[in-house]
C-alpha cells in the first residue's frame, strides 16, 4: 500500500507531540530558529521528545545556525533527522553525520533544480512556498505546477497545506510525504487536535485510495 507520510512542523508543547504521534504522525519537526514564533529551546524539546512513543523520528529544523550552536543541541536532545531552512551548504550539512533534509524556499523552476544538483545526499528535498524574510510556517503555499514530473531524489511537500487543499495537492502533485504546521493549529505553536486528526485521516485515505 502506498502511504503518504506525514511529518507535523512546529511542535512546542509535550501534549501536541504526543497527540500527534497517537494520531499517526510519522515524524515531528522542533524549530530551533529564534526568528520562528514556534521556536522551542533545549528544555523544551527534551520535554517534548521523553512523551513521544518509540519510531516516531524527530526533526530539528534550523536557519543559518552556527555549528557549534548545532551541535550542543544534538548533544541535549536525541534529533533523528537536521532540517536546514537557511543558506547552508551541502558540505555544511552533512558535517553533523545525521540524515538531513534541505528546505528549498521555491519562486522558480531553477530553485528546485539547483536544489537537486546541489544536495545529492540529501534524505530529501522540502519544498517550500518563498516568502521574504520568512523560513517556513507562513501558511502559504507555492505554484505545484512548478515540480518537474520526475524527481531524481525523494522530496517532501509542504507551504501552506491544509485538511482543506490537501487532496488536491497529494492528487495533483503525487507527492509521497508531506510536512505541515501552521495549516494544523489554532494559533502559533498550539496545534488543533481535530485539524491534526483530519489531515492525518486525508493522507490514509488518500493511501488507500493511490493503492487502488
Amino acid at each position: 500500500m502506498h502511504t503518504v507520510r506525514c511529518k507535523i512542523c512546529g511542535i512546542t508543547r509535550p501534549e501536541d507531540g504526543r497527540l500527534a504521534a497517537d494520531l499517526g504522525a510519522d515524524a515531528l519537526g522542533l524549530v530551533f530558529f529564534s526568528g520562528s514564533k514556534r521556536c522551542v529551546n533545549i528544555e523544551q524539546a527534551q520535554a517534548i521528545v521523553r512523551v513521544l512513543p518509540p519510531f516516531v523520528s524527530v526533526v530539528g529544523l534550523f536557519v543559518n545556525e552556527k555549528a557549534d550552536t548545532i551541535n550542543h543541541i544534538l548533544e541535549s536532545v536525541p534529533i533523528d533527522v537536521l532540517q536546514f531552512h537557511g543558506n547552508e551548504e551541502a558540505d555544511f550539512c552533512r558535517q553533523f553525520h545525521r540524515p538531513y533534509l534541505k528546505a528549498v524556499r521555491v519562486q522558480n523552476r531553477q530553485a528546485i533544480q539547483a536544489a537537486l544538483t546541489n544536495y545529492p545526499d540529501a534524505k530529501a528535498l522540502l519544498f517550500d512556498a518563498f516568502m521574504a524574510g520568512e523560513y517556513g510556517g507562513t501558511g502559504h503555499a507555492f505554484d505545484w505546477q512548478m515540480l518537474p514530473e520526475k524527481m531524481t531524489q525523494a522530496w517532501i511537500l509542504s507551504g501552506g497545506l491544509n485538511v482543506d487543499n490537501l487532496a488536491q495537492a497529494l492528487q495533483q502533485t503525487g507527492a509521497q510525504a508531506v510536512d505541515v504546521s501552521s495549516g494544523v493549529e489554532r494559533e502559533a505553536g498550539i496545534k488543533d487536535a481535530q485539524k491534526m486528526a483530519q489531515f492525518l485521516s486525508i493522507c490514509r485515505q488518500f493511501s488507500v485510495q493511490a493503492a487502488q
